[in-house]
Parts: structure tokens; C-alpha cells; sequence
């Protein structure tokens, strides 16, 4: 968890692995100087009008819904290895708090022993005045798109996270537990979310007369899937003579029982959806078929 969360009300939760130090910082200094400063840490947009958060939620659906066949291959894919990790043989990734590493190293050996290009990689970026510096991790997996050409794609399975805030109202908390639970996809697609949910979260917080803060702005969120990154092809192979304890790694463990129910979850809403469309109105029949055929039969195995 970061450092943010000693915050008081402007919390980061989750398995960010992100810098500390410097949002820690700046955290402090935004609470301490209050909205005054705020302003100079808006994004030029800022005082654009606060979106119908209805509007907003059917942006998410139309999002969720617009993938490409080998997006969706992937999503499937990715869904039954999470629910198939057995959290008795994840390792401690690194020293220190693992903040998820071992779930994101189990998923991309289980990707690479399917045939993908999957790959754990670690992004940085400095600070430039506008938004705090940092660092990040997530899993890409490099894949033929379209025609062939060689797309990469982003897997972030603490998707959610990113966007937890301190007194969301109801309806934006309806809104996040509409995104997906884990994101699979494009750059291009990741950033129609990324935009959805400033505006979102600038309408929430502003019901609290609470300024959007420079780590929730778009160029901050935009800095953790498009900064310079390093791409570890090779997971660490598990150490069996130093599997983790309960003790070391519970707050893992209780995470990927959590991330296991939400995904269960997800499929059932969405196998809800399918069902509930009138067959006159089904777009893409095909494909939802083929996505429905791929998902149920791998999770009954667990």
C-alpha cells in the first residue's frame, strides 16, 4: 500500500507498486497547503464541465464491449491461469513487501508455457512539476493484432485500485466496480478508461468540495503503462527451498483469493448480460459465443 495511505482521506490503495517517497510528499504537502495550490496541479482540461456520471458509466460499458477477437483470446486466457495460481506456491518476488509481484511472475509463467510473448515489466518516471515521479509494475504481452502486425498489450490485474478514493460518493463507487476487474487490452483502449475515471473522480470528489489532486490527474495515471519501462522476460524461477510463510506473504495470499472471487464475479455479470440481450440485438453473436465457450469450461476445473 502506498504511502499515500497515511494520508488520511486522499488513500492509495491496493497493490500499486508504486514510489513512495516522492508521493508521500506530495501528499503531504497538497493537505497541508489545501486547494490553494491545487489549482497549478490541474490538467489544462480542468475546468471543462463535470460529466453525467450516468453518461460516464455507459462510456465504461461501450469500452468493456469494444475489443478485438485476439483481446478477448487473451482476457479468457488470463482469467483461468489467475484462478488456477495455487496460492500455496506463490514466491516472494523481492525484498520487503511484495505489493503482488508473485501473482504477476506465477500469471507470466503460466502465459509463457501457453506460447505468449508475456513479459513482468517495471516502468519509472521523474517528476516534471505538474505530477509526482514514480514507478510501476505490470505484465505485457506482445501478440499479432490486426492484418499481423505485432500489438502490445497491457495486463493490469489490480485495475481497480488505481482509482479507490476516501468518501466516493454511491454513484462513483457504482461506477468503479464497473470497470474491469482485470484490465486486458491496448494502450489505446487502457486510456479511454484512464480518461473516464479523472472525470469521474473530479465530479466525486467535488460533491466533498475537494480539489482533483495531481496523483489522480490524467498525466499521473497516463505515467505508469506509458513512461520508459523494463521488460524481465524471465520470471525468477521459484525457489522451493525458501517458499514464503503465511506470515510473510498473507496480505498476497488474501489478495488473490479476493482477486479469485472477483473475477468469478465479473464472468457471472457478464454471462448475465449475454443472456439478457434479445437475440434480434445481439451484435457479433460469434464472438461472445466463442468468449462464453472459452471462460466456463477452464474455470471448473478450479
Amino acid at each position: 500500500m502506498c504511502a499515500a495511505a497515511a494520508a488520511g482521506d486522499m488513500v492509495v490503495r491496493g497493490f500499486s507498486h508504486e514510489s513512495e517517497h516522492d508521493l508521500a510528499a506530495l501528499v503531504s504537502d497538497f493537505l497541508e497547503n489545501g486547494s490553494s495550490g491545487a489549482e497549478s496541479w490541474y490538467s489544462s482540461d480542468s475546468d471543462s464541465g463535470f460529466s453525467d456520471l450516468h453518461h460516464l458509466a455507459e462510456r465504461i460499458l461501450f469500452w468493456k464491449r469494444t475489443v478485438e477477437q485476439y483481446e478477448i483470446d487473451l482476457l479468457s486466457a488470463v482469467h483461468s491461469f489467475i484462478v488456477s495460481i495455487n496460492e500455496l506456491e506463490l514466491q516472494i518476488a523481492n525484498d520487503g513487501q511484495c505489493y503482488a509481484s508473485c501473482i504477476r511472475e506465477s500469471l507470466v509463467k503460466l502465459l509463457k508455457s501457453s506460447g505468449y510473448d508475456a513479459a513482468v515489466c517495471s516502468s519509472k518516471w521523474l517528476g516534471d512539476g505538474k505530477f509526482p515521479g514514480g514507478d510501476h509494475e505490470y505484465i505485457d504481452v506482445v501478440t499479432n493484432g490486426n492484418n499481423g502486425v505485432s500489438e502490445r498489450l497491457i495486463i493490469e490485474i489490480d485495475f481497480q485500485s488505481h482509482f479507490e478514493i476516501a468518501r466516493a460518493v454511491e454513484s462513483y463507487e457504482a461506477i468503479l466496480s464497473s470497470l474491469p476487474v482485470v484490465y486486458v487490452g491496448s494502450l489505446e483502449r487502457l486510456d479511454q478508461f484512464l480518461r473516464i475515471m479523472v472525470e469521474a473522480t473530479r465530479w466525486s470528489l467535488k460533491q466533498n468540495s475537494m480539489p482533483l489532486p495531481p496523483w489522480r490527474s490524467l498525466p499521473y495515471l497516463q505515467a505508469k503503462w506509458r513512461s520508459p519501462y523494463e521488460r524481465k522476460s524471465d520470471a525468477n524461477e521459484p525457489d522451493h527451498g525458501n517458499r514464503n510463510s503465511s506470515v510473510d506473504h498473507d496480505q498476497c495470499v488474501e489478495y488473490l483469493r479476493r482477486l479469485k472471487t472477483a473475477l468469478w464475479s465479473d464472468i457471472d455479470m457478464e454471462h448475465l448480460y449475454n443472456n439478457s440481450i434479445p437475440s434480434d440485438k445481439k451484435c457479433d453473436k460469434k464472438r461472445r459465443m466463442k468468449f462464453e465457450r472459452r471462460q466456463r469450461p477452464s474455470l471448473l476445473r478450479i
